[in-house]
C-alpha cells in the first residue's frame, strides 16, 4: 500500500516516521522549505526509546503526480482549505483519504471536493511536539492512531488498511463506530483547550483554584450540549471520562491549543472552539462560556497577526 503523509510536523512527523521504519512505503508532501530542511537533517524522532533517524521519501506539490492508496491528512485545521489543491493530483478512484483532524467540519470539506467515498473517519491521540530545528518529540507514552468507515462499516478496504497499520511501533486500532469517537475527541479537546487557553494554566492548577473545578464541569456540559445539538449521541462513559480527567486536581495536562498561544504560534480557535459555537447558536442554545473561550482565542489571533504583520 503506497502511503501519502501530507504533513511532517509532530503528528504527521510520528506516524509517517514510525511507518517508514516498520518498512511501510511512505511518501511525505511538504512545503519546500521543510523538505530541505528534512533532506539536510532526515527526520529525527525522540522517543522514550531514545533518538532514531528516518530518511523520508518527500514530495513537494509540484512534483505529485500519480496517485496513492492511501492518504493521511495531518496538517493543523487552518490549512486544510490551502492544501486540498496540493495533494489533489494523489487522489485516484480508489485512494483513501484518511484525515485526523480536530473537530467535525474537516469530514465535509473533503466529501465536497472528493466525494465521500474517498473519506475515512479518523483521529489520533498523541503527545508530540516540534522543537525549533524541526525534530519531533513524544512528550508521553500515547501514541494512538483510530481509523473506520463512517458508516462503520467493516469493508475489505478498511481491514487492508488496518493490516498495514498494525505493528508499525505505534498503536492502530479500527474502529466499528468512529464518528461517535470522533465527537467524543471533540467534547474533549475543545473543554481541555477552553479550560486552560481561558485560564491560562493546566488542568490541575484550574481544578485547584477556587471555583475552578465548578468552572470546568460547566465548560464540560456547554461543549457537550453543543455537539448533541450536532447530532451527537452522549454515550454517559465518554462524559464522565472527560469529567474525571479535566477536574483532576494532580494533573498537569495541557492542550495543544494552549501551548501553541503560549509559543505565539497559530491556533485551531475556529475548528475547536469556532464551529461549537456556530452549533450551539443554530440550536438557540446559551453558552457563555464557550462563547468567552472563543472570543479570548480570536483576540490572541488578532494580536498575532498585528505583531507579524509589523515585523
Amino acid at each position: 500500500m503506497r502511503i501519502l503523509v501530507v504533513g511532517a510536523g509532530a503528528t504527521g512527523g510520528y506516524f509517517g516516521g514510525r511507518l517508514a521504519q516498520a518498512g511501510r512505503d511512505v511518501t511525505f508532501l511538504v512545503r519546500e522549505k521543510r523538505a530541505q530542511a528534512l533532506k539536510k537533517n532526515g527526520l529525527l524522532l525522540h522517543t522514550a526509546e531514545g533518538i532514531s533517524k528516518v530518511e523520508p521519501k518527500l514530495l513537494v506539490a509540484a512534483d505529485l503526480k500519480e496517485s496513492f492508496d492511501l492518504i493521511i491528512l495531518t496538517v493543523k485545521g487552518f490549512s486544510l482549505t490551502a492544501v486540498l489543491d496540493e495533494f489533489a493530483p494523489a487522489v485516484g478512484e480508489q485512494t483513501m483519504i484518511l484525515p485526523v483532524l480536530n473537530g467535525m467540519r474537516h469530514l465535509q470539506i473533503i466529501e465536497d471536493r472528493f466525494g465521500k467515498q474517498a473519506v475515512l473517519g479518523g483521529l489520533c491521540r498523541i503527545n508530540a511536539t516540534l522543537d525549533a530545528e524541526g525534530q519531533v518529540h513524544q512528550m508521553t507514552p500515547l501514541h494512538q492512531l483510530t481509523y473506520g468507515e463512517v458508516s462503520g462499516q467493516r469493508s475489505a478496504r478498511i481491514i487492508k488498511l488496518d493490516e498495514t497499520l498494525q505493528h508499525a511501533g505505534f498503536e492502530a486500532r479500527l474502529s466499528d463506530d468512529i464518528i461517535s469517537e470522533m465527537w467524543e475527541k471533540w467534547l474533549f479537546l475543545s473543554s481541555l483547550g477552553g479550560i486552560t487557553c481561558l485560564m491560562r494554566g493546566n488542568i490541575g492548577q484550574v481544578a485547584q483554584a477556587p471555583g475552578g473545578e465548578r468552572f470546568a464541569k460547566a465548560f464540560i456540559q456547554e461543549v457537550l450540549s453543543a455537539i448533541v445539538a450536532g447530532g451527537y449521541q452522549e454515550r454517559p462513559q465518554a462524559t464522565a471520562h472527560a469529567i474525571k480527567e479535566l477536574t483532576n486536581k494532580a494533573s498537569v495536562q495541557t492542550s495543544s491549543m494552549y501551548r501553541d498561544m503560549m509559543q505565539g504560534f497559530a491556533v485551531e480557535a475556529e475548528q475547536i472552539l469556532g464551529d461549537l459555537v456556530t452549533l450551539s447558536a443554530n440550536a438557540g442554545l446559551s453558552t457563555p462560556l464557550i462563547d468567552a473561550a472563543f472570543t479570548h482565542m480570536s483576540v490572541y489571533q488578532q494580536q498575532r497577526e498585528k505583531t507579524l504583520a509589523g515585523q
